[in-house]
């Protein structure tokens, strides 16, 4: 009964620091895109500084400091919720302005999951290193098929994984993985597994849109 406990706690944990993850980006965006709009500081600014900012949660990682690490990912997080915001507030949305934050979302996404390579190589953990390669490729086949699909002009917004939860279910991993290094690997595990199963929605939404 124990085991099973345990079991079921994961997927609450991640869906509340979700929830946790929503509500602070909300209150985060609603006090700092007031002050940003009456500055000179752009929206592509903001983007690249949540680069920056992943830049440096991504050395934490690699340098062992997992919690740490894990905390910068949340700030990192809540100002990749900077830019679109900003951009609607002051009139400036344009289409390179999407086409760069996504580029930059899909670049981010994969520094902070390499850096994870160095942390189970000095485990010498082959299955480590193998989650994490199912979860940098189910993270992108997501992405891509929505671009490709958009591009296409069908909307594909679907799928029960997208990347907030990545980002979430990873910080909590990262949050956890001092207790035991298996919480990491299981929110790798989930990250890939419904990584995946995101891919056949939406791909299957495709597949029905273009029927």
């Amino acid at each position: 009964m124990a085991k099973q406990t345990v079991v079921h706690q994961k997927p609450v944990s991640a869906a509340k620091l979700e929830r946790i993850r929503r509500t602070a980006g909300g209150y985060f965006t609603r006090l700092v895109v007031p002050l940003l709009a009456r500055t000179s500081v752009t929206p592509n600014a903001i983007s690249w500084f949540g680069v920056l900012l992943t830049l440096g949660a991504a050395a934490l990682i690699v340098s062992g400091q997992l919690f740490v690490g894990g905390l910068a990912v949340i700030v990192a997080g809540l100002f990749d919720t900077l830019d679109g915001a900003l951009a609607r507030s002051i009139g400036r949305v344009t289409r390179f302005g999407a086409i760069l934050d996504s580029t930059l979302d899909r670049f981010s996404e994969a520094v902070l999951l390499l850096s994870l390579l160095p942390v189970y190589a000095r485990q010498q953990s082959t299955l480590g290193i193998i989650v994490v390669g199912l979860a940098l490729i189910g993270s992108y086949l997501v992405s891509y098929i929505r671009a490709r699909a958009e591009a296409m002009g069908i909307e594909c917004g679907v799928g029960v994984f997208t990347r907030p939860e990545r980002v979430a279910v990873l910080a909590l991993g990262l949050l956890l993985s001092p207790i035991n290094l298996a919480f990491l690997t299981g929110a790798l595990a989930i990250i890939a597994v419904l990584g995946f199963i995101s891919a056949g929605q939406r791909l299957y939404h495709a597949w029905r849109e273009t029927k």
